[in-house]
């Protein structure tokens, strides 16, 4: 149940996602497109983690690196890619591999460092100096990167401190970040009556409670023996859903405290306040074969977690 959370809030709300659906055309080329990337999602799977099994059987053989054995760790089983890549492939092939990786790279962390500057250039700078020039606005978004670059770099140590996986610990850190954000985007769909004073609430409480367990797993050999222990050492998709719940609790308990928010603010905002131009206009961004592919990779996804719940 963790995982589809995870999923949900980097497939609706991350700024790198969304971006993208946003420069679409039109509701309909914007649904293909996020169609199409559901299908090159599954990518993943083969690229990431079946070639780490077939290192890892390879090197249970003896037949990844004859006479060594790669993986003696969790720490190594990093190394799996590269060691495979570079045991495997023949040179020209493992040219174009290394280089087609560097490239992603470079793309993903453009894209990420971009979307980061944006939000804090135009949804917290500008509302505090509201009369800046666009020329002042995008020197801000240069030293806003910069700043987040050096900070990323900063942050490399620790992150061996949460998991000697790279992978583990890109899915922990997600599973800290993303419950309270998604609880907010589901939520809004389908409640009326949650505002923005709920929305904070469950965003702030949810942000402080996924900083503690990250910051009791970097410093859980300290806690033990203390009530901080189960904190630090439940499975990070059970704190995932806990954290949802909590999160989901705080917003919907604080709206209800609260003032509703205005109608005129959520007209078309929600499922419930969606007026009849707005259902047309939906209604005819679809067909059959958008409904078909659509319900093709839901098909694959489940068939994905069955083979390999077992």
């Amino acid at each position: 149940i963790g995982a589809p959370i995870v999923g949900l809030w980097y497939w609706c709300t991350d700024q790198y996602i969304v971006q993208r659906a946003l420069a679409a055309q039109n509701l309909t080329q914007a649904r293909r497109g996020t169609i199409f990337a559901g299908y090159v999602k599954l990518l993943p799977l083969f690229i990431f983690i079946i070639p780490g099994m077939i290192a890892f059987a390879l090197d249970s053989r003896g037949k990844l690196i004859e006479g060594q054995t790669v993986f003696t760790d969790t720490a190594s089983f990093n190394q799996a890619f590269p060691v495979l890549v570079k045991a495997i492939l023949p040179v020209g092939i493992r040219g174009l591999v290394v280089a087609g990786l560097l490239a992603a790279l470079m793309s993903s962390l453009a894209s990420v460092f971009n979307s980061s500057s944006t939000l804090f250039t135009m949804d917290i700078y500008k509302k505090l100096r509201p009369d800046s020039s666009e020329h002042h606005l995008v020197w801000v978004g240069r030293i806003a990167t910069g700043v987040m670059v050096v900070m990323g770099l900063a942050w490399i140590p620790a992150m061996a401190l949460v998991s000697d996986a790279l992978y583990e610990y890109l899915q922990k850190v997600q599973a800290y970040i993303a419950p309270p954000i998604f609880a907010v985007f589901f939520l809004g769909l389908f409640l009326t009556r949650v505002n923005g004073a709920g929305c904070m609430a469950g965003l702030i409480g949810g942000f402080v409670l996924g900083m503690s367990r990250l910051a009791a797993e970097i410093y859980r050999t300290r806690l033990e023996g203390t009530f901080l222990q189960g904190l630090a050492t439940v499975n990070f998709l059970y704190f995932c859903i806990i954290l949802f719940v909590v999160s989901v609790g705080l917003i919907v308990v604080v709206s209800l405290l609260t003032a509703p928010p205005a109608m005129e603010r959520i007209r078309s905002l929600t499922y419930a306040t969606a007026t009849a131009e707005d259902r047309r206009a939906t209604r005819a961004s679809w067909n059959r074969w958008d409904v078909i592919h659509t319900c093709v990779v839901i098909g694959l996804i489940l068939i994905i977690y069955w083979y390999f719940s077992g």
